[in-house]
């Protein structure tokens, strides 16, 4: 696959660093209400991107809305600043990372379950796909983490991102919250070598994209649709970055 857009993009924002710190700040609130709209929404999720943005700037409940729906929004935000954490410290990506990502998604939603790999066998609505059998998932992500650091030097970043996406949501290691955990280690993948977040849309349209391409590379072992679609995220990340400092 060609990334020649994306690197092109990537050295025109590196040339604009250190970016203005005004900017940044701005850039980080932004695309923290976004991504955390975005990806609640794909999971179905009602609350809209301003109520989104009410729960977390001004800590309203908002009417008719469940109260699990507010505690996803907040530990979304929750979960990226601990992936921002991680890559200011650089912290190596380890299962650990993982299960702590995960374990903020679903803080106080199932806390029986965060945290920790699934115990039980699961089906994935609406996909052919069959998950793992819980009882091999240790060893699937430990060779997960062992895909990771053999390719991390050796493909581009952001077919590293995507497919390690791919490759966890396929495992599904968890009995809840594999969706916005996947986003969120995708884009400490990205965040890690240089690249803003990506934000997958939930409008109807991109969602069904989405799910179509990672349906796709589990049933036919095709991952160039999905790694196009997130190539297409990160590219319109590093446009906006780039507009937002020019």
């Amino acid at each position: 696959m060609n990334f020649d857009n994306i690197d092109r993009l990537k050295k025109e924002l590196d040339e604009l660093r250190p970016l203005p710190a005004a900017a940044l700040r701005n850039l980080d609130e932004v695309y923290r209400i976004e991504w955390t709209y975005n990806s609640n929404a794909i999971e179905g999720n009602t609350l809209t991107l301003l109520e989104t943005k009410l729960v977390l700037e001004e800590g309203l409940t908002i009417g008719g809305k469940k109260l699990r729906e507010h505690f996803e929004v907040v530990n979304h935000s929750e979960a990226i600043y601990y992936v921002q954490d991680v890559v200011h410290r650089n912290i190596e990506l380890t299962e650990y990372v993982v299960k702590s990502i995960h374990q903020l998604v679903l803080k106080n939603i199932e806390d029986e379950n965060a945290g920790r790999y699934r115990m039980i066998n699961v089906l994935i609505s609406g996909s052919q796909h069959v998950p793992p059998h819980f009882t091999v998932l240790s060893s699937k992500m430990e060779h997960l983490m062992e895909w990771y650091n053999d390719h991390k030097d050796t493909i581009h970043p952001v077919e590293l991102a995507a497919e390690f996406h791919f490759r966890f949501v396929y495992i599904h290691p968890f009995s809840d919250g594999n969706g916005r955990t996947a986003r969120l280690l995708m884009n400490l993948i990205l965040m890690k070598f240089g690249f803003p977040p990506a934000i997958v849309k939930a409008a109807n349209n991109d969602r069904l994209k989405y799910y179509e391409t990672l349906e796709i590379a589990s049933i036919n072992t095709n991952l160039q649709p999905f790694v196009q679609l997130i190539a297409g995220c990160v590219e319109e990340s590093l446009q906006r970055y780039i507009g937002a400092v020019k």
